[in-house]
């Protein structure tokens, strides 16, 4: 079972947020890589939770072959 993951911790720059092991930053024992992943709050501030919920969904409709000519015509 995956560990929670916490929205705003005291000190995100001292773990790497890379998987479930959360290791400190100086010792990366998972093998991700030599840079640990750094934490969303550390990317898009303390909002970072609420980015994208005010987005209207869209509801355009994508433009279709028209009647005229098939679907392959040029084939």
């Amino acid at each position: 079972m995956a560990k929670k993951f916490p929205s705003h911790p005291k000190h995100p720059e001292r773990i790497c947020w890379g998987c479930d092991k959360y290791c400190p930053a100086d010792s990366l024992n998972c093998g991700n890589g030599t840079d640990r992943t750094q934490h969303p709050v550390e990317f898009w501030g303390d909002d970072w939770q609420e980015w994208g919920q005010d987005a209207a969904p869209d509801t355009a409709e994508l433009p279709g072959p028209s009647q005229d000519e098939p679907p392959f015509a040029s084939l």
